[in-house]
C-alpha cells in the first residue's frame, strides 16, 4: 500500500469508545503484520508500558456494538476473547514492543492517522467558529445558506464510531 493509502486506512480502522479514539488490538496487529495473539502476548509481557490511559479492555457489550457496526470486525464475533483498545500512545508503545521493521515503519502510519484526524477535528472547530462568526455579521437572508452549511458539518464523511451509553472513563 502506498503511504497515503495505508494512512487513510489506519483513519478508517480509528473508532471512538469511551470518548477516546481507540484501534482495536486485531485491526493494529493487522497493520503491524503479526497475529493479533502475539500481539497481545508482547502485551501481556510488558504490561508496564500499557497503564489504562494507553489501553483498556473492551467490555462484552462493547465488543457486540463495534462488531455489528464494523464489517471488517466480524471475524471477532464468535471468538471468547474481549478485544483491547489502544488509544494513538498504546498504539505507538507496540511498535516499540513488538521492534520488528514492520512494526516499526507501520507506527509511522498510525501516528500520521491519528494527527490528521486529530487535525481535521480541529478544522472543524474552527471552521463552526467562523461560521458564527459571519452570521452575526449578515442578516437572515442568509440563514438558509448558514443552516445548510451547518447541516452539512454535522454529518463528516469518515466518523469514527462511538459506542453509546459509555461516559470516557
Amino acid at each position: 500500500m502506498a503511504e497515503n493509502s495505508l494512512t487513510l486506512h489506519i483513519a478508517n480502522r480509528i473508532l471512538l469508545i469511551r470518548g477516546c479514539r481507540v484501534m482495536l488490538d486485531a485491526d493494529l496487529a493487522n497493520v503491524y503484520g503479526v497475529a493479533t495473539k502475539r500481539l497481545n502476548e508482547q502485551v501481556k509481557r510488558n504490561q508496564r508500558r500499557f497503564p489504562p490511559k494507553y489501553m483498556f479492555q473492551l467490555t462484552a457489550r462493547e465488543k457486540a456494538e463495534v462488531v455489528a457496526n464494523c464489517d471488517h470486525l466480524a471475524k471477532i464475533r464468535f471468538s471468547p476473547v474481549l478485544p483491547y483498545a489502544f488509544t494513538e500512545h498504546g498504539a505507538i508503545m507496540l511498535a516499540s514492543v513488538l521492534n520488528s521493521m514492520t512494526a516499526i515503519l507501520s507506527s509511522i502510519a498510525v501516528v500520521d492517522a491519528f494527527v490528521q484526524l486529530r487535525e481535521l477535528l480541529s478544522t472543524h472547530k474552527d471552521l463552526a467558529r467562523e461560521l458564527k462568526e459571519l452570521e452575526k455579521k449578515y442578516d437572515a437572508q442568509f440563514r438558509v445558506v448558514f443552516d445548510a452549511i451547518r447541516e452539512l458539518m454535522e454529518k463528516p464523511e469518515a466518523r469514527p464510531l462511538e459506542i453509546k451509553g459509555f461516559k470516557p472513563t
